[in-house]
């Protein structure tokens, strides 16, 4: 097949999130179809400003295409739009504002997929927030495929989207959790679907030794690895963890990896790496006694996968439903929702063996069974080729719901995202996915219970 794959931004260097999603399904799909990357010169997601120069370049043997952004991100006018639109009643023109606004702005790049629409089987999209993925589903709904990255956050409350989930030939889902908050936001059930992610890649063997004395770390750390931001929740983080060391006498460390954009508290239990190799990062995973994950928003988590393929346990934040829901499936990591529960969380994972140890191991099994490679190519070229026989058989009669008339697009009788959002119910933690559970993983699950610091215990999904 003849395949695009259409993304915001996409680099060799452009390590982490939907974009390096996009990229390992690229070089993963090119190893049995004829695979195009389409995108912009982008490759700062604050500014959205032109890097790269526009037209053909390879990356990693890749052919991309890279289209011109109209107009850099200005952040005033986004933040304004974005509490109009997020917040405020407002209407459909004010939503198209602020996609715009958000970027990256490429009418060159839409243009473009109207012109070879004929040329390609099918485009497959990340993400669906942005005006490539909005404008471009719109301009070949009959050929999209749509990799929608979705958090828990207000975006997905704009009226804009549900359309667009509506309207794709079919949805490639991170989690149970973002499918049924899609489902519950769109109403799309009759857009197949499947819950696939991404898979990583895992070396066949981590040094943790070699991180330690390559870095001068000695003793036990908790491990974060991502983008040190406030909507990552590190801030919180760093409050949480301060606050352990004060009770613990600051036996443990914790270890940074990654770049910051929030300013890191100076004190002898926290350490910045900045920036590291993947080899490195797996290495430093290796060697963590616990990887913290703070984020609120979430569609999957990458470097979580990671961690359990590497047998490491992980203290997640409970306020997000997909991790939540992963910790719950994997019996693989503990959450927790205050700072109450992040002390006790932290302190059982690092003090009780055993079960760091079965944590470890269910996370390593739970990887295996569903994030290895051949898993993940398996359900993309299943979901091509169930889209190849339909096509088969007759035209598609996809459709998009038309945007309304220049008036009705201006009356501000939309209600908030938040309000929105606020109306999606919580913690829908993909039953039918769970019960393929093991009886093995059962009894494991129970055992742990057991041993779970939380004050208020989940419930649980096998019963």
């Amino acid at each position: 097949m003849k395949l695009a794959v259409v993304v915001q931004r996409y680099g060799a260097e452009i390590n982490g999130g939907a974009e390096l999603h996009a990229r390992y399904i690229a070089e993963r799909l090119a190893r049995r179809h004829d695979v195009d990357v389409l995108t912009t010169c982008a490759r700062d997601y604050v500014t959205w400003a032109d890097a790269y120069p526009a037209g053909e370049d390879r990356v990693n043997g890749l052919r991309v295409r890279r289209f011109p952004v109209a107009r850099e991100r200005r952040p005033d006018d986004f933040g304004r739009l974005s509490l109009r639109v997020f917040q405020n009643q407002h209407s459909l023109a004010d939503e198209l504002a602020w996609l715009t606004t958000e970027g990256p702005t490429s009418p060159a790049l839409v243009a473009h997929l109207a012109s070879e629409r004929e040329a390609y089987d099918y485009f497959i999209f990340f993400s669906y927030r942005y005006y490539h993925a909005y404008h471009g589903v719109r301009t070949v709904p009959q050929r999209a495929i749509l990799v929608p990255t979705a958090e828990r956050d207000a975006a997905i409350g704009l009226a804009l989207f549900p359309p667009i989930f509506r309207a794709v030939r079919a949805i490639m889902y991170n989690s149970p959790e973002e499918r049924a908050m899609i489902g519950a936001i769109a109403n799309n059930q009759a857009v197949p679907g499947v819950v696939v992610g991404v898979s990583s890649h895992i070396p066949e063997r981590a040094h943790p030794e070699r991180f330690r004395q390559k870095y001068g770390i000695s003793g036990p750390f908790v491990l974060y690895v991502g983008r040190i931001d406030e909507n990552k929740g590190c801030a919180e983080l760093f409050r949480f963890f301060l606050r352990q060391v004060a009770a613990r006498s600051g036996a443990l460390r914790l270890v940074l990896v990654g770049n910051s954009i929030l300013p890191i508290p100076e004190h002898s239990s926290i350490r910045h790496l900045g920036f590291v190799s993947d080899e490195d990062k797996f290495d430093a995973i290796a060697a963590c006694e616990v990887l913290v994950m703070p984020s609120f928003f979430e569609s999957l988590s990458m470097v979580t996968l990671e961690a359990w393929a590497l047998g490491r346990p992980v203290l997640a934040n409970g306020r997000c439903d997909v991790l939540v829901g992963q910790c719950l499936r994997s019996n693989a990591g503990l959450f927790y929702e205050n700072g109450a529960e992040f002390t006790e969380a932290l302190r059982v994972l690092w003090t009780n063996r055993v079960l760091n140890r079965t944590m470890g191991q269910s996370g390593r099994e739970y990887f295996q069974r569903h994030y290895r490679w051949p898993v993940i190519d398996r359900k993309y070229e299943e979901t091509l080729a169930d889209l190849a026989a339909a096509d088969r058989r007759g035209p598609c009669a996809c459709t998009i719901e038309p945007l309304p008339g220049w008036f009705r697009r201006r009356r501000r009788e939309i209600v908030p995202a938040n309000t929105v959002l606020a109306a999606i119910p919580a913690r829908q933690l993909g039953h039918a996915h769970d019960a393929a559970m093991s009886s093995r993983n059962r009894q494991s699950r129970r055992d742990s219970d057991r041993l779970r610091a939380r004050p208020r215990r989940a419930r649980r999904l096998d019963q």
